[in-house]
């Protein structure tokens, strides 16, 4: 297990018995408008990405952990990507796939979980997040975190028509 544990959590690495778990997360239309998803996955295609989970976040720019519970189901995943190791910066993303898992503490401890990791062990000078303005669950959460609102993205994601702001969250490291 990677050396990511909290109190009632821990971050790990994919593994190929998460397949079910990415297939239902990602085929999840609910999430698509801030994944940028346009169609559904098949599983062969999130097997592909499994066994290639394994390369090296200096290789392609991005680590995706499984967020687990004390029981060890994964309910959730936490993302690092556009990795940028000459300018010491990475975004990093969040979901926690049901709503009964939600406000209760998980997603900040695994917050703290990878900006301890980026800031002590890949020396990242500092993390941001891209929120949906609308989204005021994920704006509490990453100021509670230290992260600080930077700039508004006008009309960034088109979702039904309709298009919606996004804003640019930023910690840097203290």
């Amino acid at each position: 297990m990677l050396g990511l544990k909290g109190e009632n959590i821990y971050l790990r690495a994919l593994e190929k018995q998460d397949l079910d778990f990415l297939y239902k997360l990602e085929n999840n239309t609910e999430i698509w408008e801030v994944s940028g998803t346009l169609a559904p996955y098949s599983k062969g295609v999130l097997q592909l990405y499994l066994d290639n989970a394994h390369r090296d976040i200096y290789e392609v720019k991005q680590l995706r952990l499984c967020i687990c519970n004390t029981e060890d189901l994964v309910i959730g995943l936490i993302d690092l990507f556009d990795f940028d190791p000459k300018n010491l910066r990475a975004g990093v993303g969040i979901i926690i796939m049901e709503e009964k898992n939600r406000n209760k503490g998980v997603g900040e401890e695994a917050l703290d979980l990878v900006s301890n990791y980026v800031f002590t062990k890949l020396n990242l000078h500092q993390l941001y997040a891209n929120i949906l303005e609308t989204n005021a669950p994920s704006i509490r959460l990453f100021e509670k975190k230290g992260f600080q609102k930077v700039g508004i993205k006008k009309d960034w994601i088109l979702t039904d028509g309709t298009f919606k702001n996004e804003v640019l969250y930023q910690k840097v490291k203290s």
